[in-house]
């Protein structure tokens, strides 16, 4: 972290070294950046924010200013009176840009402002800008861990594509100042070296947790329909699959479906259900609670053609939810021991079969979805990952103190 000097001095009882080997210890000063405060980003990004502040460490979280729908401003409200260090909103862009650097130069400030022991930043975007803030810290004399959740991001891009290119070089310089590494599945980690190369620095593989609020029974509404959909709308969760396996499905025995959420693709997948006939059984709706939405449908579907550890299949699974998901991502390493068989991803005929046997035999899918339950409760809990960040967070710091602690060298 520090860079290399000519000479060497001492240090006193008051000076960084000193300072690191204190906060080496906790509690902690951390900002957890991130874009767009949706989906299972967001939800992990509360999760550990809320219980790192239940535990004494002073927490803040800075993501995208732009409009989110009623579910996300509720969520931040929730959020805010827990983070000592605030809730900051910024303009951040998708693609990138010009308003990347104005976005980045406004987090710096944020993070020198705060005087930050931990830079921890989450998916792509906010991987980058908090990477960048801690050099700047570095800079500045602040000793400071920077840690990286790439949550799929830039990894789900291919490699050969222009956007992939991108990604993984931009991912490749940034790993020079990355201090540690987290993978909420070995999925992620598997691709994040697959793509962009071993890493030099510490790794771990922390698995998104739920809390104990989570793992009570939902039960259906009365008039709950066949299947459901929870998620963003857009082409990587193959919403599309699940229209043309209903379409198909039509024909031997007509399901409904509540397709819940919002997104890029979203007017595209309503006009996909009426040009198949679909209308008068599959019904659209806004964002909602995932418990909430549990409540419209019998059986969830995650059709995704890429994932990397959803918290979708997470909450299902400990609400009791019967679950059709495809075999991507991470999803194998939460059925993992468990009899609740996956379908391949895009493969719409595959998906028809599936829905057919689970509404023929809803007994048996129940039983599998109450195994999955027990199996999820006793292996992805919120306080496991907390102590498992929190571990890494202190290693990387006491690794600093203890280069500090060194007879510095600098330039004479």
């Amino acid at each position: 972290m520090s860079s290399p000097a000519t000479r060497f001095t001492s240090t006193s009882a008051g000076s960084e070294p000193a300072l690191a080997a204190r906060r080496s210890s906790g509690p902690y000063r951390i900002l957890h950046c991130l874009r767009a405060p949706v989906g299972g980003l967001f939800r992990h990004v509360c999760d550990l924010a809320s219980e790192q502040a239940r535990r004494g460490h002073q927490v803040g979280v800075v993501c995208d200013a732009g409009g989110g729908d009623c579910l996300t401003e509720a969520r931040l409200a929730e959020l805010a009176p827990q983070l000592a260090l605030g809730l900051r909103r910024i303009a951040m862009s998708r693609e990138l840009g010009a308003r990347d650097v104005t976005a980045w130069f406004a987090i710096r400030a944020h993070a020198l402002a705060l005087g930050v022991d931990v830079m921890h930043g989450h998916g792509a975007k906010g991987g980058a800008y908090a990477r960048l803030a801690a050099r700047a810290l570095e800079r500045a004399g602040r000793a400071v861990a920077s840690c990286y959740t790439p949550h799929g991001g830039s990894l789900h891009y291919h490699p050969a594509s222009l956007a992939g290119r991108i990604y993984i070089a931009l991912e490749r310089r940034l790993a020079r100042h990355t201090d540690a590494l987290i993978f909420e599945s070995a999925y992620a980690a598997a691709r994040y070296e697959a793509h962009i190369g071993r890493p030099a620095c510490s790794t771990r593989i922390i698995p998104n947790g739920l809390a104990p609020v989570d793992f009570g029974t939902v039960g259906s509404d009365f008039d709950a329909a066949d299947l459901l959909f929870v998620g963003e709308l857009r082409r990587l969760k193959g919403v599309d699959v699940m229209l043309d396996a209903l379409a198909r499905l039509r024909e031997i025995r007509p399901a409904s479906a509540v397709i819940v959420g919002g997104g890029p693709d979203a007017a595209d997948l309503e006009r996909q259900a009426a040009r198949l006939g679909l209308s008068g059984l599959v019904s659209f709706r806004a964002t909602m609670p995932a418990r909430a939405a549990f409540r419209l449908g019998r059986v969830l579907v995650v059709p995704s053609r890429a994932e990397s550890f959803p918290y979708i299949v997470l909450e299902a699974a400990a609400a009791g939810v019967p679950i059709l998901a495809t075999n991507v991502g991470g999803i194998p390493e939460i059925t993992a021991g468990t009899d609740t068989a996956l379908l391949p991803p895009g493969d719409a005929e595959a998906l028809a079969g599936a829905m057919l046997e689970v509404m023929e035999n809803p007994i048996a899918a129940q039983a599998r979805a109450l195994r999955l339950k027990w199996s999820v409760g006793r292996r992805f809990t919120v306080a496991a990952m907390s102590d498992a960040v929190l571990e890494l967070y202190g290693s990387v710091l006491a690794a600093t103190a203890r280069a500090t602690a060194q007879p510095a060298i600098v330039r004479s």
